[in-house]
């Protein structure tokens, strides 16, 4: 996920120079909450700007994930345990992120789910890492859970596994033989613009034309017209859905008839609505299964409590049951003592079999190749382990028996 490539290396020095390690503890229960402790799972993500609509979503799977977890009325450590959520908005802004990251780490959280963006969760990470703080993301950057720092975990596949499968499925499904690239300079968006390239190019598949944009750009004709003189069979966009879509609409105001490609960043019910018609005939490839393959129970649940899924929701909702079965397995709420264990959970989620790799990695994680018809996302295939076979969806659930007088 994206944001401004901010010299964040630096910002995270400064951070850290003002860190205090102090260990995170969890509450005695306050006048009116249940006898144990409260223990604190903070989210943090773009609440407001351009992507709150995603920011929200992931904040109400955490909040679902943590009903669902005092629902169980656990007893950890022979204390009975509560579970409170504190949210905070990092804007998708690296500099935010890390004074997120700061007070989340003084507030003595036991664990943070998030953040969204891979520009904001690089430098967030090095701070929550240094003060022991265990941080679950979806964060799609390799360098989220490949730089050998401890308590970093990913629910979705990466950028490394993303890329090659868009790269693939263009040059197999689509045939195309000359892309353009577009990417909006972010740790996200240029990240996977870059595997796909790669990928590209090893499959013998001309790059006619690199551009970049920023995520705050909204006039697109310019690169466009550029793209547009390569006549490229293909264009690929690294960026959000906030970019995604106005590039999309301007390209075909253009008279730009390429197919358009984009990652889980513009793999976003709101595309039709950032595009208009110009949505229709788009491909992306989001980590992860098709939401209907989620489970039943957690779509019920979340419907209920909160409306349509967006996109991300089911993987936060994940993250956040993660650090639970975690401290089930330690016995322990101590971030020290459960941290560690995250690496040995292994349970079914709303998103599959939820288990990380050596490295903090989403286990197995498989990718979904969608299309955009009549304004609706549909599944074509999924890919795991280099391997991609046509999406079957789920048989639907069978309608409740009838009573006895009911029936005819």
């Amino acid at each position: 996920m994206p944001i401004r490539p901010l010299a964040w290396p630096t910002l995270v020095v400064l951070a850290l120079l003002s860190t205090g390690c102090g260990k995170p503890e969890p509450e005695p229960a306050k006048k009116g909450e249940p006898a144990g402790v409260t223990v604190t799972l903070a989210h943090a993500g773009p609440l407001t700007g351009a992507l709150s609509h995603l920011g929200k979503d992931d904040e109400n799977g955490v909040a679902l994930a943590i009903e669902r977890a005092n629902a169980r009325k656990l007893v950890i450590d022979g204390t009975p345990v509560t579970f409170k959520l504190q949210s905070e908005d990092d804007q998708a802004d690296p500099k935010v992120g890390t004074t997120v990251a700061q007070k989340l780490v003084d507030a003595k959280v036991a664990a943070v789910i998030g953040h969204l963006n891979s520009g904001v969760t690089l430098p967030a990470s090095e701070i929550y890492s240094r003060a022991g703080v265990p941080v679950v993301t979806v964060s799609s950057s390799p360098l989220v859970t490949t730089r050998g720092l401890k308590g970093v975990f990913r629910t979705l596949g990466s950028d490394a596994e993303l890329g090659p499968a868009m790269a693939a499925y263009l040059a197999s499904e689509r045939k195309a033989r000359r892309v353009a690239i577009i990417d909006d300079k972010t740790a996200y968006g240029e990240g996977l613009a870059n595997e796909v390239e790669k990928a590209l190019k090893a499959a013998n598949v001309a790059i006619v034309a690199r551009e970049r944009i920023t995520d705050k750009d909204t006039d697109f004709k310019a690169p466009l017209t550029r793209i547009k003189a390569k006549q490229p069979d293909a264009i690929f966009h690294g960026g959000m859905d906030a970019t995604a879509g106005p590039i999309l609409k301007q390209a075909r105001e253009l008279g730009i008839r390429a197919s358009f490609a984009f990652g889980d960043g513009g793999c976003s019910d709101a595309m039709p609505r950032l595009a208009g018609a110009a949505a229709d005939g788009l491909v992306c490839a989001m980590a992860g299964l098709p939401l209907e393959a989620t489970s039943r129970e957690f779509r019920e649940r979340f419907q209920a409590r909160f409306g349509e899924v967006r996109l991300y929701a089911p993987y936060f909702y994940d993250g956040a049951l993660a650090v639970v079965e975690a401290m089930v397995k330690a016995n322990s709420v101590d971030p020290a003592r459960f941290g560690p264990v995250l690496h040995d959970v292994s349970f079914a989620g709303a998103t599959g079999t939820v288990a990380f790799d050596a490295s903090g990695g989403r286990r197995d994680a498989e990718i979904t190749i969608y299309a955009m018809q009549g304004g609706k996302l549909v599944p074509r295939s999924v890919v795991k382990g280099g391997m991609a076979t046509a999406y079957t969806p789920p048989p639907p659930a069978a309608a409740p028996p009838q009573p006895e007088t009911a029936r005819k």
